[in-house]
């Protein structure tokens, strides 16, 4: 496993990242930018937030993913298992107004609708920190994977 890098290009940070956002061109300009990430997350305005989550692939998905994420979704497809996932994705985003982020971490689909379904009754406020805080592991977790 690799380590953290003290520099990136906002390339490389949006690969690990899915996406060039406002929050990616940021950390592409300071020192140790997935060391930076961990606390600059949680500082951006509420709109930032949202914009570096949306620009994850909802867990369940099926096309449109990265060569990254469609390997750490794995292939478990369960016709139940998807239906529900897409169902309780679209519910914890009309609630919460964001996508559902979650660090995989190659467990099954079945055990991620389980986290789902703990994580939309939680308070937005609240489930906003740890969408965020999922996210940079999975940066990080990418990274140090290669």
């Amino acid at each position: 496993m690799r380590e953290l890098p003290g520099e990136l290009s906002a390339g490389e940070l949006a690969e690990l990242f899915e996406g060039r956002t406002r929050f990616v061109e940021r950390l592409a300009e300071t020192p140790d930018p997935l060391r930076r990430a961990r606390t600059l997350v949680h500082e951006l305005s509420e709109d930032e937030k949202k914009e570096i989550l949306d620009a994850h692939p909802a867990i369940g998905r099926r096309s449109g993913l990265s060569a990254r994420s469609a390997a750490e979704q794995g292939s478990d497809d369960e016709p139940e298992v998807l239906a529900e996932l897409a169902h309780l994705n679209a519910e914890y985003e009309r609630r919460h107004g964001f996508r559902f982020v979650v660090f995989v971490d190659r467990r099954p689909k079945a055990e991620i609708l389980e986290v789902l379904k703990t994580r939309i009754v939680r308070p937005t406020d609240e489930e906003l920190e740890t969408a965020l805080g999922e996210l940079v592991a999975i940066a990080e977790d990418r990274w140090r994977r290669g």
